[in-house]
């Protein structure tokens, strides 16, 4: 049995179904069904009110505030051209820095493993004083 006083007419004009649980759009205003409620399905003239979204700059990764009526293309733009971070050097800094003062080895660290006895700047393989053959102290040096 129908119950046509239950529910809400999709405002779709090629849909109008009967929904008992309709959507209202947060936009617009209207009712409409669950395959119609996003703004593109509706074709909403309303969308721009919610549907806001903030460019980003392709450089430097900073939201760019854009206030209403402006072309964001334009907008962006201009930050490239003045306030724009961006710092092409800083892409290509190397991390590995630390180079293994152990005759022969080219290992590089991000991090500086510095030997406690020597204090030489080793890698991860030649950091103990019995890896690198260390002569910073006089202690004798066990394997334990």
């Amino acid at each position: 049995m129908e119950l046509p006083w239950l529910g809400e007419h999709c405002s779709e004009r090629t849909c109008k179904q009967l929904d008992f649980l309709p959507l209202k759009c947060n936009a617009c205003g209207e009712v409409f069904c669950k395959d119609h409620i996003r703004y593109d399905d509706h074709k909403c003239t309303s969308a721009y009110k919610k549907n806001v979204q903030v460019p980003v700059c392709p450089l430097c990764n900073t939201p760019i505030p854009v206030q209403k009526g402006e072309i964001p293309d334009i907008v962006v733009g201009a930050h490239i051209d003045k306030d724009c971070k961006y710092n092409p050097a800083q892409q290509k800094q190397k991390i590995f820095t630390n180079k293994c003062l152990k005759p022969g080895c080219k290992r590089k660290e991000m991090m500086k493993v510095v030997c406690e006895q020597c204090g030489g700047s080793f890698c991860i393989k030649h950091r103990h004083p019995l890896d690198h053959d260390c002569k910073g102290s006089s202690q004798p040096i066990s394997k334990a």
